[in-house]
């Protein structure tokens, strides 16, 4: 390689965005999301799949309480306790889900509104 060609790469990865949490909660959100509709979409047999996705989504909830729940968080008082009531939501929903006594369309609600949340809102980062 020419110094010229090693320049163009070094300039290359510097000038690559920051990630903001926001836009890294709304990437694993959004990831989440879809394999869980994909699954669903599936069918029965791909149930392996959605137990899969429904953990991993159950996961990144039970971090988002976790996150919330810390005192330093700098979220408004009422959005943690509204993010913290639906990471509970999303966990017992699953669990029916699991059980196979309910379907997904709540939890694909919950993100989705979520995800436009992320998408448009203002809150601290």
């Amino acid at each position: 390689m020419n110094a010229q060609l090693l320049a163009q790469q070094a300039y290359a990865q510097a000038t690559t965005p920051v990630r903001t949490h926001r836009s890294v909660e709304y990437d694993l959100l959004a990831r989440a999301t879809h394999r869980i509709k994909a699954a669903a979409q599936k069918g029965p047999a791909a149930f392996p799949q959605l137990v899969e996705a429904l953990s991993d989504n159950r996961k990144l909830w039970t971090a988002l309480a976790v996150d919330v729940a810390n005192q330093e968080n700098g979220l408004p008082q009422d959005l943690r306790a509204r993010i913290f009531y639906l990471a509970e939501f999303v966990q017992h929903h699953t669990g029916r889900v699991l059980a196979r006594k309910a379907g997904v369309r709540p939890l694909l609600e919950i993100n989705a509104a979520v995800l436009r949340g992320l998408r448009g809102g203002n809150a601290k980062q």
